[in-house]
């Protein structure tokens, strides 16, 4: 989302309207009226909260908010996130509970076959602008929600409007749900891009997304100027929410993305405590609306929801960056803003710390070009579809291989089902040959991650997964050298936190795809709970 509010904070500056905000048009509120007695839940999902941090916080006691919820309630160390880390994919799998090859969000950049371009929805703005800034702009802002999640698919929001809950997201990048809601934006800001003054979008019963979507304009001055990242700052999710609080008007369930660590963990590492600490107290100003945090944890369900891990970028001295542009020079490769021809052999996705590799043309060998990928030390694992549907997989440092598909052989520790071949040490995998069950290792929930990756669209693709410390490359891919990066299948990058407070409920199996179910099954139950206690009147 970074890249969008450059683009956006650009044009703003550019015509001179940092005073001027668009009408709106919501009428949210109306929904929110006939708001029920049973405990709502607050999610909040913060963009790279992380669980080493957290301990390094409640060891330092310097977060109290996360420290009272967690000795409260449940604090649940090592979620699994999908495959590549990145928020768009990880947030898809969140609303509809599936995995990518589902939910058809492959990941923060990747290779549309069809119209035979490359999809940006947010790396950088520098790759944006190489990708031209209107398509960026309409594949981020039009596209994500519209065409490109799974239309097939139902939304956590469109089952929990059918199973008569009311739901809310505020600043969520994937929010469409069954409510018609409009993004509105400035004549001076519609006029130099391909935005249109009114984007028809569809959500859940109350919908923010900055300043262009604002259901509170009419009650409340939120933080959403030209200083303010437009709305996309915490602040904004942090008023509004206590504004919802303060006027008993939180829906059954809502949604809050908090991004602003993350921005944190990029520039200085992982080890970054000072973003972490900022949202300490923005959670704490959010509990502080029900009076005290003893009344919040007993009013509502608090739930505190990471989403991937960071992994620290080493320093310029260790030559961090793996250049796949470099090493596959010798191809002719898509350049961004450019539609495939036939004559374009190789299109290079990076996903910070994974990257899709496109063969394009059938006389290109998977077996060559992970060849020459392979000879780089700061790669890991390579893994491709073959021609007879196995996924090939290539530890290129533990010089190990193996092949699996969806079979009746092997059970992993979620019960998912495989056929299995070579060397489990390739993704790190302890098998018991006597129990025929699989135990994952440096590589959580891999077998099932990659697989969704590889069918998650239709092309020739290989995965590029490097090392814990460097970052792969194309030519304007952004950089974190001497911070922090995530995207890979490593464990690192793949745990993040949760932390749930105000009921003993937890989710079936520590992963992000089991969330969504979490969800209903929770409000359900809270539903019971509360008809029991009607009813005992």
């Amino acid at each position: 989302m970074t890249w969008v509010l450059l683009i956006l904070l650009c044009l703003f500056i550019l015509w001179g309207i940092a005073r001027i905000r668009p009408r709106q048009h919501e009428t949210d509120l109306s929904r929110l009226d006939a708001v029920t007695d049973q405990r709502p839940i607050i999610w909040l999902m913060v963009d790279s909260i992380m669980t080493p941090s957290i301990e390094k916080g409640l060891d330092r006691n310097t977060l109290p908010a996360l420290s009272f919820l967690i000795e409260h309630g449940q604090f649940h160390r090592e979620l699994v996130s999908p495959f590549p880390t990145m928020s768009v994919t990880i947030d898809s799998t969140l609303v509809t509970g599936t995995y990518p090859h589902h939910h058809h969000i492959p990941g923060l950049i990747w290779y549309h076959p069809t119209e035979k371009r490359i999809v940006n929805y947010g790396t950088a703005f520098g790759e944006a602008v190489q990708n031209g800034p209107n398509q960026a702009l309409e594949d981020a802002v039009i596209h994500l929600n519209n065409d490109h999640l799974n239309p097939r698919l139902e939304t956590l929001f469109d089952t929990l409007h059918q199973e008569g809950f009311q739901a809310g997201a505020i600043n969520a990048m994937l929010y469409r749900g069954p409510f018609p809601h409009t993004l509105t934006f400035p004549p001076l800001l519609s006029g130099p891009t391909s935005l249109p003054e009114r984007l028809h979008v569809s959500g859940p019963d109350f919908f923010t997304f900055g300043m262009f979507s604002n259901p509170l304009s009419d009650q409340i001055q939120l933080p959403d100027g030209i200083t303010e990242d437009l709305g996309f700052s915490d602040a904004y999710p942090v008023a509004v929410i206590r504004w919802l609080i303060q006027e008993n008007r939180l829906p059954d369930f809502l949604l809050a993305y908090l991004s602003d660590l993350d921005s944190s963990l990029h520039k200085k590492g992982p080890s970054e405590m000072e973003g972490l600490e900022q949202f300490d107290k923005e959670l704490g100003a959010m509990m502080d609306a029900f009076g005290s945090w003893e009344e919040a944890i007993s009013r509502a369900i608090w739930i505190v929801c990471g989403d991937s891990g960071h992994t620290g970028v080493h320093s310029k001295e260790q030559h961090p960056i793996v250049p796949l542009h470099h090493i596959l020079k010798d191809y002719q490769m898509l350049s961004p803003g450019n539609h495939a021809t036939s004559e374009t052999e190789i299109v290079l996705c990076v996903n910070e710390r994974s990257a899709f590799v496109y063969l394009l043309q059938d006389h290109l060998s998977m077996d060559s070009i992970a060849n020459q990928l392979r000879q780089d030390t700061r790669i890991d694992l390579l893994a491709w579809l073959d021609d007879e549907e196995w996924i090939h997989v290539i530890h290129t440092d533990w010089k190990t291989e193996c092949w699996f598909r969806i079979g009746e052989e092997w059970t992993d520790t979620y019960q998912q089902q495989w056929q299995f071949k070579g060397d489990f040490a390739a993704l790190d995998i302890t098998a018991d040959p006597q129990e025929k069950t699989l135990q994952f290792g440096a590589y959580p929930d891999a077998l099932a991650r990659l697989h969704a990756s590889l069918y998650s669209h239709e092309a020739r693709i290989m995965i590029v997964n490097a090392k814990p410390g460097y970052e792969l490359s194309a030519e304007h891919s952004p950089h974190h050298t001497g911070g922090g990066a995530h995207g890979s299948l490593h464990h690192v990058d793949s745990h993040f936190p949760l932390i749930i407070t105000g009921t003993q409920a937890s989710p079936r199996h520590l992963r992000m795809v089991d969330l969504n179910g979490f969800i209903l099954d929770l409000l359900k139950q809270e539903r019971k709970k509360q008809s029991t206690s009607s009813s005992s009147r």
